[in-house]
């Protein structure tokens, strides 16, 4: 079973289905879109669902792991947190807050404790990080991470061929 994990002011825990209106309504956002890989807008609460339900098969095949980011003083789903890909030791991690919730500091506080929660039970040893190039806000967290900046490439998402900043490091 998926753990809870807390830090000093955030609660990183599995989604359930009755999170899907509420991460639609904070991933429907065109910001989110923009900034992100691989989330579509407009974001419906079906699209949620059918990510939702993604997650106990790849939590159970070991091969990721997805958590909900929640504030701990009062319980509010804030966004996600993941290692879509979780293999031989290489963690890649990806995440997205709901805008409001942007420039407080929320983003480098769920990766950190992700990826220390990861090292000790998830044998998570290498960690590689990408933002679109242009997401500062992400470029930040990662650099706050120390993990080494080490080109820049085109990938294909959404239909797009869009330019990432890549970072890896030993975890």
């Amino acid at each position: 079973m998926q753990q809870a994990i807390e830090s000093e002011r955030l609660i990183l825990r599995p989604f359930s289905m009755s999170d899907a209106e509420r991460v639609s309504e904070l991933a429907g956002d065109k910001q989110i879109s923009e900034m992100t890989a691989n989330i579509p807008y407009p974001y419906t609460v079906s699209d949620a669902e059918n990510w939702i339900r993604t997650h106990t098969e790849l939590f159970l095949s070991g091969k990721g792991i997805v958590y909900a980011i929640v504030l701990k003083e009062s319980s509010e789903l804030i966004g996600a947190i993941s290692f879509p890909k979780l293999e031989n030791g290489l963690g890649i991690l990806g995440y997205w807050l709901g805008v409001p919730y942007w420039g407080c500091g929320y983003a480098t506080e769920a990766s950190k404790v992700l990826i220390s929660f990861s090292k000790k039970h998830y044998g998570l040893t290498r960690l590689k990080v990408m933002h679109l190039v242009g997401n500062e806000r992400s470029k930040s967290v990662i650099e706050k991470l120390g993990v080494k900046y080490v080109g820049d490439q085109t990938n294909r998402m959404q239909g797009k061929d869009r330019e990432v900043s890549v970072y890896i490091s030993e975890a």
